[in-house]
């Protein structure tokens, strides 16, 4: 059966000024589909949350991967987005051992799996665009806790991107050890919050 398995990578987060770097691994059951995939940006968050939780139930291996805001600042974002890669599929491949990965975007990870990277590749094939959409609900979950604990920075909201909101709250109130120090609109801010 695994001459037929093919592994689907994506991460989010990238573009964020605070949060993690999340990644995602899937490899689908050919036996038992997942209908309605897409590339998670183009879905709305409750048909998210509700493919997340059949993509979990579904599939033959899924696994997530991260790198903190502390590894992005000292690796960059390019190398933490590989770094949380690589760890999604230590989690995920020591379970079943696909023929192939497919990987969105236009890196592949330091993996010892054959594969390929693809631009769009989230639109293209079914395991990406599950695995973009387990990233995405997890982090965006994740955000909405860190929300609570950093209440002012609208991280319910902006999941950590750069909306004229979070920038504002980063003029009045300093960063947070959630934000990402290295990141242009942060490392200019001087006032920091270690309780935050």
């Amino acid at each position: 059966m695994n001459e037929l398995l093919i592994a689907g990578i994506d991460e989010v987060g990238r573009g964020c000024l605070a949060g993690p770097v999340v990644a995602a691994l899937v490899i689908l059951d050919p036996a038992n589909p997942v209908p309605g995939l897409a590339d998670s940006k183009s879905l709305s968050a409750p048909r998210r949350t509700r493919l997340a939780a059949e993509i979990r139930e579904k599939s033959l291996v899924w696994s997530l991967g991260r790198a903190e805001p502390s590894e992005i600042d000292r690796l960059n974002i390019l190398q933490a987005s590989l770094l949380a890669m690589v760890r999604a599929a230590q989690g995920g491949l020591p379970a079943l051992t696909p023929v192939w990965i497919r990987v969105d975007g236009s890196h592949y990870p330091g993996i010892e799996f054959p594969g390929e990277a693809v631009v769009d590749g989230d639109r293209l094939f079914a395991e990406v665009s599950a695995a973009s959409i387990l990233a995405k609900v997890y982090r965006d979950n994740e955000m909405i806790l860190l929300d609570r604990i950093c209440p002012g920075y609208g991280f319910r909201n902006n999941k950590g991107y750069p909306t004229r909101e979070h920038l504002e709250s980063l003029r009045n109130r300093g960063t947070t050890r959630f934000h990402r120090q290295s990141f242009a609109p942060v490392k200019h801010i001087s006032r920091y919050h270690p309780f935050r």
